[in-house]
């Protein structure tokens, strides 16, 4: 069984269900038993498999990362929202109930960074891009350096932070309702809390009490003055990266290359980096950081690094962002619990509103 935070070589008869059938794993009524499945589809030990949300921030640089090397990997999306991430077949993979999870063969890996190094060690040659230089490299320390430096940056802060204070962002593309939903979570807290208890007894006590850590993290999230002093240490980390980058100008100057934050080669700092950015832009921080003029290096590398292929595979066009996240999750509820008629008929009409509004939106903001 894999654990949070290990990497773990495991017996994986089952691993086929959970992995290649088209709906994920997920066992229904009516489906077939384990063997059968095992039969049909054969085990591949060199086989691939990201479980990850697409807006996931972790999981996020892991499919950049992938996508940066030229992997071919088969992508399974848990969404957070339908709380797929609690289902027995989700947990049989990782008890820590969290995003990304890799598979390769009979290893599963359940952290973040993990992974990435996996990635690193594991898939090399000279078709294969090597986003870490060698540890004998001077460009070595310096990634890594930034790695640390960048993903210790606390994103899900940020994140909450700004959809409980849009009155700190500027166009933001959280919609509104989104902080109401938030808020009225926060205010039922408790009671939801007792009435899982209550209704769930075979719940364990690990798992209430780390809702209700997430639940005491996110109030910490609300406090506006905290909000205040994190943005400001951005602020701080983000001149370092200018400087940085400013740096690699007069380093390289009059030579005919593209430059990046560690040199002229393309690694996981920039990764990291590009990431960052687009998170901030989407949550509407691109404008007090660097659209106002004021870090025109990271400004140019935004605008570089959007042009990727991987990046654009990965992210997309920011400006859907929200609305491809929101439409799978619609119609995978939809298949999951089929709705009556005049349900279905009142989901069918809510999304083609909602995409009717979100045409209108785009096409007013950015047209």
């Amino acid at each position: 069984m894999a654990s949070s935070n290990h990497v773990t070589p495991t017996n994986c008869s089952w691993w086929p269900i959970s992995a290649m059938d088209e709906d994920g794993g997920k066992i229904t009524d009516g489906e077939v038993c384990e063997e059968a499945t095992t039969e049909a589809k054969a085990f591949n030990k060199d086989r691939l498999v990201l479980y990850h949300w697409t807006q996931s921030f972790t999981s996020q640089k892991v499919r950049l990362v992938i996508n940066e090397k030229g992997l071919v990997c088969e992508e399974r999306d848990v969404s957070l929202p339908l709380q797929e991430h609690k289902e027995p077949w989700f947990m049989r993979l990782n008890l820590g109930e969290e995003v990304p999870v890799f598979l390769h063969g009979e290893t599963i890996i359940s952290d973040y960074n993990q992974i990435i190094d996996y990635l690193e060690k594991n898939f090399t040659g000279e078709t294969v891009a090597q986003l870490i230089p060698d540890a004998d490299s001077p460009v070595h320390e310096r990634v890594q350096q930034y790695r640390q430096v960048l993903d210790g940056l606390p994103m899900d802060a940020y994140t909450h932070g700004c959809i409980l204070h849009p009155e700190l962002t500027t166009d933001s593309m959280i919609p509104k309702y989104a902080t109401a939903e938030i808020r009225r979570h926060l205010a039922n807290a408790a009671t939801e809390l007792m009435k899982l208890d209550h209704e769930e007894p075979q719940l364990t006590e690990p798992y209430l009490s780390k809702q209700k850590k997430l639940m005491a993290k996110i109030l910490d999230h609300d406090n506006v003055n905290y909000l205040k002093k994190i943005l400001g240490e951005l602020a701080m980390v983000l001149d370092q990266v200018e400087a940085e980058l400013e740096k690699r100008k007069i380093e390289y100057q009059g030579q005919r290359c593209e430059l990046w934050l560690c040199g002229p080669e393309f690694t996981l700092a920039d990764i990291c980096l590009g990431a960052l950015l687009h998170r901030l832009k989407f949550l509407g921080l691109s404008k007090k950081y660097w659209e106002d003029g004021s870090r025109p290096n990271l400004q140019s590398f935004f605008v570089r690094v959007q042009k990727r292929y991987a990046f654009r595979k990965v992210l997309g066009d920011i400006h859907t962002t929200l609305l491809s996240a929101v439409l799978p999750n619609a119609f995978r509820m939809v298949k999951k619990k089929p709705p009556s008629f005049f349900g279905a008929s009142f989901l069918m009409g809510s999304l083609g509103g909602m995409g009717y509004f979100a045409y209108w939106y785009l096409k007013k903001k950015y047209m």
